[in-house]
């Protein structure tokens, strides 16, 4: 009978090993939170509003400039990242610390407002 038991003792213990493993994986995954979420972690509102112009247009307004098309998103990303000048008026876009993936996940998000 022991040794019958050794057997499934070795791959319960095999199995606390991966459990512990993908465990260890799932909390140092980059978390997922909402494109509107990462603007206001990003602090995006405070140049910018959804539906009304801040001190950069409001989103809707980018959304219809580009017509609300995902063929802008590495375009309107590279904006964000980058920053830009001219194209809404004098006061200039800085460079913003994001991700280009971050970046990309807010334009998909803009050009989707209506």
């Amino acid at each position: 009978m022991k040794n019958l038991l050794r057997p499934k003792m070795g791959l319960l213990a095999l199995a606390g090993v991966v459990l512990t493993q993908v465990s260890a994986m799932a909390t140092s995954l980059p978390r997922s939170i909402s494109p509107q979420a990462l603007a206001q972690e990003k602090g995006c509102f405070a140049c910018h509003a959804i539906d009304h112009k801040v001190v950069g247009p409001a989103w809707k307004d980018v959304a219809a400039k580009y017509h609300h098309n995902l063929k802008y998103v590495p375009d309107l990303a590279k904006k964000i990242k980058n920053g830009n000048a001219g194209i809404w008026g004098p006061v200039p876009m800085p460079p913003q610390n994001v991700t280009q993936a971050q970046a990309e996940e807010l334009a998909r998000f803009i050009l989707s407002l209506h």
